[in-house]
């Protein structure tokens, strides 16, 4: 093979990797939005509307039971929650589960201190944009969605640097 077919061929896939990064970003047509609203039922305790926590910061966590890292993002948010409830942090986990007893069991198997919901139609995971699990969306106390992330990673403390910048507005509507 020739250098510079060689050449040709990095730059081809240097491109195709570019143009992969900015559409998994423009992937995100929420961000910068109102959060699309919700009615959800959960597997233990009451039904949740995400209006219901307008001028807190929401923590909005989409898991499957299938999923090998939501576990550990669930026990992560709980944590976080312990920690920042009291500036005004309220997290809600959305299952997408289509095997909805399987879901109910992994939510009986790792107990949360914030509600773990059914999205039985997948309504509230498409009006999100979710493609990816686990996946985290930060919504402002104004209900705007400011960020989300993909690909939960136990070392990844952007999500919670930012976390704590949204805590800090306090501005809080009524």
């Amino acid at each position: 093979m020739s250098r510079g077919h060689i050449c040709g061929r990095v730059a081809a896939l240097l491109l195709g990797l570019g143009a992969a990064l900015h559409l998994q970003a423009a992937d995100v047509p929420v961000i910068g939005r109102p959060a699309p609203e919700f009615a959800l039922p959960a597997f233990a305790g009451p039904n949740v509307r995400l209006s219901e926590y307008r001028g807190d910061v929401v923590a909005l966590s989409f898991w499957s039971s299938r999923c090998g890292t939501c576990a550990a993002q669930l026990a992560a948010l709980d944590g976080l929650l312990a920690t920042y409830r009291s500036a005004g942090l309220v997290t809600l986990a959305v299952s997408v589960d289509d095997d909805l007893d399987r879901a109910g069991r992994f939510a009986h198997e790792h107990p949360a201190k914030f509600p773990l919901l059914a999205d039985r139609t997948k309504e509230v995971s498409r009006a999100f944009g979710i493609d990816r699990l686990p996946s985290i969306v930060l919504i402002d106390r104004s209900g705007v969605v400011r960020y989300v992330y993909r690909d939960f990673q136990s070392s990844d403390s952007a999500y919670v640097a930012r976390l704590r910048r949204l805590l800090d507005d306090t501005l809080r509507t009524p």
